[in-house]
């Protein structure tokens, strides 16, 4: 294992997104990228936060 971290989320993003999708073209495939980055960075529990998502860790400390 070269990075952990990496390699979990490289797993996450071909389970959750690529694996779900069938791109028609570039376009489309970006479109469906930036909506799934924008969910896992913003609204998608994460473990290493306590199953909160990253918005909510962010009220919870700040």
């Amino acid at each position: 294992m070269e990075n952990g971290c990496v390699e979990s989320f490289n797993g996450k993003f071909r389970n959750e997104c690529l694996n779900e999708n069938w791109f028609k073209n570039l376009k489309e495939a970006k479109q469906i990228i930036t909506e799934w980055k924008e969910h896992y960075n913003t609204s998608r529990p994460h473990s290493s936060l306590g199953g909160l998502s990253p918005l909510e860790y962010l009220k919870k400390i700040v």
